[in-house]
């Protein structure tokens, strides 16, 4: 029991409590409770930035997070912790205590509560650590509402506070609801870091392969709606939707609220006009580029069409692939911007990046400017730091899945034919089991 004189004394004290506060569950005010022992509470509630550095962004923006946590009895403030390293709020603060539960001793945060000790050493301050809440966890939760699913109007904003929170958005690419799985849920520790993919990619060429048909457009948009729906329908995580060229302006109105309704984050749109072949074809013979003129207008009556401001429309520029050049890319982007587009994407089908980085670097001097998309399919050796590094702030693997997926299935197609059974093909298999645990619903 704490008495009167104590709680006197404790009314000058500063406690630092950080949270995501995303989903507050008991653990959250259980730890709140006993941060008031030792004095006046502050939050530090991690930005969209500081959470999206090392796990899947929050699902509530970080103006609705403040405004829960604000209203939590026995709470006296709320700050921003722009990182998860403490130390620049504790020097700022410096509060008498820090409460975290007990669970980062180790694993990934032992080294954040280890700088923590050592900053609070200067002032004399205290690390309290109370038991963590045991049966109760963010990420169980989170995996939780991950099988409820989301909403066209959640998954439509993603996008956008996704490049608001992060560097670097990285996107895979899925062709049917397996793969979108596959995207969904994939995550590796390296180190300290805990790395997942962003964001959906629904190519035409794998959608189209898929279906056993050629990348040409021969796969209509009804039928790719399908596709889409499929993956909708089992993931969370905003799709970004290749569009092609968007056919005739007219459809491609039609195609922006389709989408925007469904809530689709993006669309990316190529200006190229005439029977579609895939960009990374060798000797492209009949592909035209559209004129600068047309796809403006283009990406400016799509852009009218939307409902929200949510949707992102983005330019494809295919200058570098089909000869035209780096200034002419450059222009194309400089109209394509003052036409509306969110975003551009510039694509090569060099073995190297050299193109994209000498776009990047004159690309890096527009005013204004919108993010850039870089999609490394031939530079596949580029990595994402270098291309961070340049200015890409959205980098898209955009066929890897089912490219990865044929060879294997053809190798299992062979090894039944040529022994008769599927028993020596059996240790490239994924056991049943994890593919019913896959599934939701599946057990």
């Amino acid at each position: 029991m704490i008495t009167n004189s104590k709680k006197k004394r404790n009314a000058t004290k500063t406690v630092y409590v950080a949270m995501s506060a995303d989903l507050i569950h008991p653990g959250h005010l259980n730890i709140i409770r006993e941060a008031q022992k030792y004095g006046r509470v502050v939050i530090g509630l991690l930005t969209d930035s500081a959470i999206a550095s090392y796990k899947r962004l929050p699902y509530m923006s970080m103006e609705q997070r403040r405004q829960i946590v604000e209203n939590i009895k026995g709470v006296s403030r709320v700050v921003l912790q722009e990182t998860l390293d403490y130390v620049p709020n504790l020097l700022r603060l410096r509060p008498d205590f820090v409460v975290h539960g007990d669970d980062w001793r180790t694993g990934v945060q032992h080294e954040i509560r280890d700088r923590v000790i050592r900053t609070l050493k200067e002032w004399g301050g205290q690390l309290i650590e109370p038991q963590y809440t045991m049966g109760i966890s963010s990420t169980q939760l989170n995996s939780s509402l991950k099988e409820i699913g989301t909403t066209p109007g959640t998954r439509l904003k993603m996008l956008r506070r996704l490049l608001a929170a992060k560097d670097l958005v990285r996107v895979l690419e899925a062709y049917n609801g397996l793969a979108g799985l596959i995207v969904e849920k994939t995550r590796v520790t390296v180190g300290s870091e805990t790395r997942e993919f962003d964001a959906i990619w629904l190519s035409s060429l794998t959608d189209s392969t898929a279906k056993g048909r050629p990348d040409n457009g021969s796969v209509d948009f009804t039928s790719r709606i399908l596709t889409l729906n499929n993956i909708l329908e089992i993931t969370t995580k905003p799709i970004i939707f290749d569009g092609d060229s968007g056919g005739l302006t007219e459809h491609f109105v039609f195609m922006v609220k389709t989408l925007e309704r469904m809530g689709i984050s993006a669309v990316i749109i190529e200006d190229k006009v005439g029977l579609k072949e895939n960009s990374l074809v060798e000797g492209l013979g009949s592909q035209q580029q559209d004129s600068i003129s047309e796809f403006s207008k283009k990406i400016h009556s799509g852009k009218k069409a939307q409902f929200t401001d949510d949707f992102m429309v983005i330019a494809r520029i295919e200058s570098l692939i089909l000869g035209a050049g780096l200034d002419d890319a450059l222009r194309r982007a400089e109209a394509y911007i003052a036409a509306g587009a969110d975003a551009i994407m510039i694509h090569s089908k060099k073995k190297n990046a050299d193109d994209i980085m000498n776009f990047s670097r004159e690309y890096s001097s527009f005013n204004p400017r919108v993010p850039l998309v870089a999609v490394p399919s031939t530079y596949s050796q580029t990595n994402e730091k270098e291309l961070a590094a340049s200015g890409v702030r959205i980098v898209i693997y955009a066929n890897q899945l089912l490219r990865s997926a044929y060879p294997s299935m053809v190798r299992t197609a062979e090894s039944i034919l040529r022994n008769q059974r599927a028993f020596e093909c059996e240790k490239n298999c994924t056991p049943i089991k994890e593919i019913l645990q896959l599934i939701p619903g599946g057990q």
